[in-house]
C-alpha cells in the first residue's frame, strides 16, 4: 500500500535544487504526485506530494537532513493520507484583480472561512499596470463548495463583498 509524505523545500535559489531533490526522492523509490515550485523575491520554494511504500518514506525521512545540508535547504517532512475524493464538495475558481493594497487575500479568506467554504488552492502576485506602473495584485484560488450549496446566492453575495472593496471578481465552476 502507498504511504504519503508531504515535503515542503525553503532555501536559496540556485541551479539544480529540483534535480538533485527529485533524484535523492526516485533513489530511495519515491514518486513525485503533486508539486508547487517558486521563487519568492530570492528564495526558493517548493511543496511536493510523495507517494511509496513506508520502507520507501522511511528512507526518504532518513535522507532529508543530509540532502538539506547539501542544497542549503530547510526541509521539512510530514507523513499524510491520501485526501480521496469528495463527493461532497465541488471546486469553484475564483479570480480578483485589483490595485495593490494590504488586506485582500484576509478579506476574501475571511469572507470564505465565515461560509465553511475550503480553499483548496491560492496563487497571488503584484504588478505594475501597464502604461501607468500603478502596483496591480491578482489572485487566483480554487475553493471547494458543498454541493447542496446554492451557488448563485453565493456568487451573488461574493460579487457584492468584492465591489464594495472595489476588487474585480469572479466565481465559477472549475469543471
Amino acid at each position: 500500500m502507498n504511504k504519503s509524505l508531504v515535503i515542503s523545500a525553503l532555501g536559496n535559489d540556485n541551479s539544480g535544487i529540483v534535480n538533485e531533490l527529485s533524484k535523492t526522492i526516485l533513489d530511495q523509490g519515491g514518486n513525485i504526485s503533486e508539486s508547487r515550485m517558486t521563487v519568492l523575491g530570492g528564495e526558493f520554494a517548493m511543496m511536493l506530494l510523495v507517494t511509496g511504500t513506508q520502507e520507501c518514506i522511511d528512507n526518504i525521512l532518513s535522507k532529508l537532513e543530509e540532502t538539506g545540508q547539501n542544497l542549503n535547504l530547510t526541509l521539512i517532512a510530514k507523513e499524510t493520507q491520501s485526501q480521496g475524493s469528495n463527493h461532497k464538495r465541488l471546486p469553484y475558481q475564483i479570480t480578483v484583480v485589483s490595485m495593490d493594497h494590504p488586506g485582500i487575500v484576509h478579506n476574501i479568506s475571511d469572507f470564505l472561512s465565515n461560509r465553511d467554504l475550503n480553499i483548496e488552492e491560492i496563487e497571488t502576485k503584484t504588478y505594475p499596470a501597464a502604461h501607468t506602473g500603478t502596483p496591480m495584485f491578482s489572485l487566483d484560488m480554487t475553493i471547494s463548495v458543498p454541493a447542496d450549496s446554492s451557488v448563485r446566492s453565493l456568487r451573488d453575495e461574493f460579487i457584492i463583498f468584492c465591489d464594495d472593496l472595489n476588487l474585480d471578481a469572479s466565481l465559477e465552476s472549475k469543471r
